[in-house]
């Protein structure tokens, strides 16, 4: 039975997370012609195909997806089995950055196992919009960022955690006149999805009535009838309507892990668990 080189498994990662073996060659201590050779070598050694190697082509094969989500777990296990029995422990302080959007349960546990496992690491958490957490990572003001971006804006270095769609609604029970300006419930001013939302063509003109940094409170004000917002699908339940077609298309939303230049060891290594946690996970849309 074929074996799985803990190498190879780490540089067809690397070729995923970065979009490709070149960017891939960018930030490992391998050039391109060795990233290559070790990854025909695996593609001889399993009997089948895992880059596509055709312009426009997807860059992983099904194969190489698959396994890519195995390896990322390996990985984990890994990491994970070295740092229980390496003298040198992990040490430092990571400063995260994360949206509400994701400050979720499964987050948390993984913060936790990850304290529990590196107990002389310091995790400082900052809850706050995309814009800001991305102009946090591009000032070196914190080492990771959580949030959320368009699909066409993700960049080659993000690693994606899954995706979701952003639609239009309103409470059943509002009226609206579409020859006026529409009622619009927006995310406060650093809120991308108004950026992109004030571009709606002239005859649906939006009005801003409230602005709101909670998803929780945008929904609740979206229930009371109070105007119209733009809310990821997971928000939206069967006493809201759905106005897509009757308003601006909104691409899809991505989360990413985003990643500051020259990650610490502890930085690294919190990102490869978070990685192998939460990705591939993509929610119903």
């Amino acid at each position: 039975m074929p074996r799985l080189d803990i190498d190879a498994l780490q540089t067809l990662c690397a070729i995923s997370d970065h979009g490709g073996v070149t960017r891939a060659a960018d930030h490992m201590p391998l050039s391109q012609s060795a990233i290559s050779h070790k990854i025909k070598r695996l593609e001889d050694h399993l009997n089948c195909p895992l880059l596509t190697r055709r312009p426009g082509a997807p860059l992983l094969t099904e194969e190489g997806s698959g396994l890519v989500t195995y390896a990322r777990r390996i990985l984990s296990l890994h990491d994970e089995a070295l740092a229980s029995l390496s003298r040198r422990a992990l040490s430092g302080k990571i400063r995260l950055g994360m949206t509400e959007d994701i400050t979720s349960g499964d987050l948390s546990k993984i913060l936790g196992r990850f304290t529990r496992l590196h107990p002389d690491v310091s995790v400082r958490t900052h809850v706050r919009q995309s814009l800001v957490l991305d102009d946090k990572i591009r000032r070196g003001d914190i080492d990771i960022a959580l949030m959320q971006v368009f699909s066409d804006e993700v960049l080659p270095g993000d690693q994606l955690l899954y995706k979701d769609r952003l639609h239009w609604v309103r409470s059943r029970d509002l009226q609206l006149d579409m020859t006026r300006p529409l009622p619009f419930l927006s995310y406060d001013a650093d809120c991308f999805y108004k950026n992109r939302a004030l571009n709606t063509p002239p005859d649906c003109g939006l009005e801003i009535v409230l602005e709101c940094a909670s998803s929780a409170g945008i929904r609740s004000a979206v229930l009371a009838g109070l105007g119209v917002a733009l809310l990821p699908a997971r928000y939206i339940s069967d006493d809201m309507e759905i106005l897509d077609a009757q308003m601006l298309e909104m691409p899809e939303l991505s989360y990413i892990l985003r990643c500051a230049p020259k990650p610490s060891p502890p930085v690294r290594s919190l990102q490869k668990t978070i990685c192998t946690s939460l990705a591939p996970n993509t929610p119903d849309s």
